[in-house]
């Protein structure tokens, strides 16, 4: 160890405890000298998790927003099935992404809020779930889900903005997650991070002999990049021993994939199904599910129409109405999953009290593909909920603002996310 290093093993070291030399800063992985230090926050509390669920349509401001703010607001037409969990979710309203534009094509900004419009070129950043995944996603046999209703499309960005495609078979996913890989299944996926890790070696390498010869300005690029080496010879690493760790037993059959691609409902439900195990399991605690939007018709009694062109109902009393059956669907699976997550028992607690569930949208309004006053349900997590958060609805406040206090409340700390900076106003922990 050298004279640089950050402590000494005399002492206690923390989770968070760094290493540095040579300019570069490294992360340290979980380390048998930290349990000290760590056993007695391991004890007090369990592990934060985040799950955020993503509409491509929306949902109607008018029957999703209660008319009045505050902590005695009258449940609005979507959340009455809801009144059960009031204490557990918050709705806020008047906020969305600065900088943020572009109708559909702003799915992509979901999760990373980085500036997005139809006329300007932009270059997406990390988004929420993936920083998250980086930073503590360590823990796991999956540092992350990124999951999907309908195709690979996802809000999941990695920090070069490069989208990280979704999963949207439930039985693909079941599988992933508990049923174990054979033994010659399980060599080759160790012999492959050792091979990375390898190839991670001979690159370090060329970059220490590159470095003697480069000026300040690359030098300090360079060292940004010699850090990301590290970071990922960890994961490498971690992925050689999760290849030989069996999958964890459940209670429960491999789901068959709905075969109709227009039973929204259904295969919301069935993917949220295959959530609450991942998470009841720990074998992830980021995922995100794009629920998108499809454009048949929801096999729901009083529905006609195809779900995006009721989404776009030009203020049609019928559509409205048709569009209105389908989204209260949509809500009461959402519900379902939370009732499920708070019957789940974690360390004492409720899985919901230790996972932040984000229920939102890139449309405010489809039917005018308006970017502004996006539909945000925010739940569990340990926030003191039951409340309307009723921001200006003509001078947004930063959504962004809400995915810092996520980022703290999951253990995270982080004062900036994308344009923005601070947590959001009135949304406190319970402690």
């Amino acid at each position: 160890m050298t004279a640089t290093t950050h402590f000494n093993f005399q002492q206690k070291l923390s989770r968070r405890s760094v290493l540095r030399g040579a300019g570069v800063a490294m992360s340290l992985p979980w380390l048998g000298a930290m349990t000290p230090a760590f056993a007695a926050e391991s004890q007090s509390r369990s592990p934060r998790r985040f799950v955020s669920m993503t509409l491509g349509l929306g949902l109607h401001a008018e029957n999703l927003n209660p008319t009045s703010a505050g902590r005695d607001y009258e449940p609005s037409r979507y959340l009455k099935s809801l009144q059960d969990l009031r204490e557990k979710f918050t709705v806020v309203s008047g906020s969305s992404h600065p900088g943020v534009s572009g109708g559909h094509r702003a799915e992509a900004s979901l999760l990373s809020a980085a500036p997005m419009s139809n006329t300007a070129a932009t270059r997406n950043t990390v988004s929420l779930d993936q920083l998250l995944a980086k930073h503590l996603g360590d823990q796991t046999r999956f540092p992350s889900l990124v999951l999907g209703l309908s195709g690979s499309n996802s809000p999941s960005y990695t920090e070069n903005g490069s989208m990280i495609p979704a999963e949207d078979s439930p039985a693909r996913v079941f599988t992933r997650l508990f049923i174990n890989d054979s033994p010659a299944d399980r060599a080759q996926q160790a012999a492959r991070a050792r091979q990375g890790r390898s190839i991670m070696d001979v690159v370090a390498e060329d970059a220490r002999a590159l470095q003697r010869e480069l000026g300040a300005g690359d030098r300090d690029r360079l060292d940004a990049y010699f850090t990301s080496v590290r970071e990922l010879e960890v994961r490498l690493k971690e992925s050689e021993a999760w290849a030989h760790r069996p999958k964890p037993k459940v209670d429960a059959r491999k789901p068959i994939d709905i075969g109709n691609p227009n039973d929204f409902i259904g295969r919301q439900r069935l993917m949220s199904d295959m959530i609450r195990l991942a998470l009841s399991t720990d074998s992830s605690r980021f995922i995100t599910f794009h629920l998108g939007g499809g454009g048949g018709v929801v096999p729901l009694e009083g529905v006609e129409e195809g779900y995006h062109s009721l989404s776009h109902h030009g203020r049609d009393d019928n559509k409205l109405e048709q569009l209105a059956i389908v989204e209260t669907g949509i809500i009461n699976a959402w519900g379902d999953f939370l009732r499920g997550l708070q019957a789940t028992s974690d360390h004492g607690e409720s899985l919901l009290d230790n996972t932040s569930v984000l229920l939102t949208s890139n449309l405010g309004n489809a039917s005018s593909h308006d970017n502004r006053n996006m539909p945000v349900l925010l739940a569990g997590g340990g926030f003191r909920h039951g409340q309307h958060l009723a921001f200006d609805q003509r001078k947004n406040y930063p959504l962004p603002k809400m995915y810092v206090s996520i980022l703290q409340q999951t253990g995270l700390e982080q004062d900036t996310f994308a344009t923005s900076t601070g947590t959001m106003t009135g949304l406190n922990s319970v402690s």
